[in-house]
């Protein structure tokens, strides 16, 4: 397949008024691109009105709810996120993340779309013991979430002899985005920092690779522009524990650091030389994202508010609707 690069494109963000998707609709809107973002809305939407965005509230589940008329390129966001949302309906976590990616491939080969590029998640490899955790290791994911997107990503490579797949294997998203989550690690623990003045770690040793938002939102407006790259990058570019991540975050706000023990083995860590070999380059840090953080809570722009942590928010939604029934 050949593609023309730079080129206005007609482009579906699935969870587009997501955390990374709110932030990715305003890069492709900046770059001249006309944009539909698809989404459940749980968390809300928080796009102001722009000639070259249409917003569609729909389910990934049906598929039949999609716009695919013109679409040129699909950036597949759309999924239940994290280990803990994952395990709060294994079914629903399959259904959404495997079979409702299955349904939107299938379907946007018949409609002839060319692109897709698909989220999927640095902790499909499991716990690992090398140094560099690259994109050639065995994956031996840990949660139904991690399961889910290795199943997803094979569903996708299995039609790259008809649409032009690109799969990015992103570190834990840090930074600012207009649909804020705070149950991300860096987020997490500066927000207790400035909440609390106090900052819990459990273990403190799990190491967890980072991305800023605006990085690996960068990255996919780079992969778009360069349909040559296909195949599967890792995009992760600070490899940190927890307790560093804390000290990092002690050295912007005054705060105690408690370390508590702790069961969880999940240790992440990932090399993206293969993404570097590509000429793209992080410009952001850990550090910009905590900075950002702290600037904009000590400006009144960032509270600490329930529907920034995805499980607590959607246990919340399961409760309501269980009381209004």
């Amino acid at each position: 397949m050949e593609f023309s690069k730079g080129f206005v494109m007609k482009v579906l963000v699935t969870g587009g008024c997501g955390y990374k998707g709110h932030v990715l609709i305003q890069k492709l809107l900046s770059a001249g691109h006309n944009v539909i973002a698809f989404d459940t809305q749980w968390f809300g939407e928080f796009f102001s009105n722009h000639p070259d965005l249409l917003i569609v509230k729909g389910n990934i589940l049906d598929t039949d709810t999609l716009p695919f008329e013109g679409v040129d390129a699909i950036f597949h966001l759309a999924s239940i996120a994290n280990d803990p949302c994952g395990e709060l309906n294994p079914k629903l976590t399959w259904e959404t993340n495997c079979l409702a990616t299955m349904k939107l491939a299938e379907e946007a080969q018949r409609r002839g779309v060319e692109r897709f590029i698909y989220a999927s998640s640095g902790s499909v490899y499991g716990i690992k013991e090398e140094e560099k955790v690259t994109e050639n290791l065995t994956l031996e994911p840990l949660s139904d979430y991690n399961k889910t997107k290795m199943a997803a990503e094979r569903i996708l490579l299995s039609y790259s002899d008809s649409m032009n797949i690109q799969i990015v294997r992103p570190a834990t998203v840090c930074g600012l985005s207009p649909r804020m989550r705070l149950d991300v690690s860096v987020n997490m623990l500066t927000m207790q920092a400035l909440s609390k003045g106090t900052i819990t770690v459990f273990g403190g040793n799990q190491i967890r690779p980072n991305i800023h938002i605006k990085d690996i939102c960068e990255l996919y407006v780079f992969l778009l522009d360069n349909p040559q790259l296909t195949g599967i990058f890792n995009a992760g570019f600070e490899n940190k524990t927890i307790l560093e991540i804390a000290e990092l975050v002690q050295k912007f706000v005054d705060c105690d650091i408690i370390i508590t023990e702790s069961e969880d083995p999940r240790s992440y860590r990932l090399d993206s030389s293969k993404l570097l070999l590509t000429g793209f380059r992080p410009s952001f840090s850990v550090e910009h994202a905590i900075l950002e953080i702290v600037d904009a809570y000590r400006k009144g722009e960032l509270v600490d508010q329930l529907s920034s942590y995805n499980l607590k928010w959607m246990c919340k939604s399961i409760l309501d609707k269980g009381k209004a029934a």
